[in-house]
């Protein structure tokens, strides 16, 4: 696997692969793209706005981006440091080869005050790896339970 490069990343983009819509170019990295929120959900509430979560306390955020990886592409997702240095925590896995959709990433609030999350904010890098053989079956023909999900997502999509 390679990790595509910030040229190759925003030539991607602009045709509409990776990153189809909610892309900006500032958030383009030397390695990756800084993900930004674009809804919060913690508790009962879901909002565009700011929320401060509180000590302890888990929350969902939608990504502002759409993705839309090729048949060849997968990508992994990495806490921004910034996150992580004021107490907030998450855990991802890959994004699978094929996938369309918003992003769904659950996060933690590990420090002992709260912490304001606030739409429009960077809050995790994807790394974009090119696979030596494009999938035979993406991720949409295998589960695709989340394919062309769009806003915060807990339960597959219905089709």
């Amino acid at each position: 696997m390679t990790v595509l490069s910030d040229r190759e990343i925003l030539d991607k983009c602009r045709k509409g692969w990776l990153i189809s819509e909610g892309f900006m170019e500032d958030n383009v990295t030397p390695n990756g793209y800084d993900l930004t929120i674009e809804l919060i959900r913690h508790g009962d509430s879901e909002a565009k706005t700011p929320m401060d979560i509180p000590p302890m306390g888990n929350f969902l955020v939608g990504s502002r981006e759409f993705m839309n990886l090729p048949s060849n592409v997968c990508a992994q997702i990495f806490i921004k440091s910034s996150m992580a240095r004021k107490g907030i925590f998450g855990s991802f896995g890959f994004i699978d080869a094929g996938f369309r959709g918003n992003l769904t990433l659950a996060f933690c609030n590990m420090s002992k005050e709260s912490v304001r999350i606030e739409p429009g904010k960077k809050i995790a890098q994807v790394i974009f790896l090119t696979m030596d053989f494009p999938a035979v079956q993406t991720y949409g023909k295998r589960s695709g339970n989340f394919q062309d999900s769009r806003g915060i997502q807990t339960d597959p999509v219905r089709r």
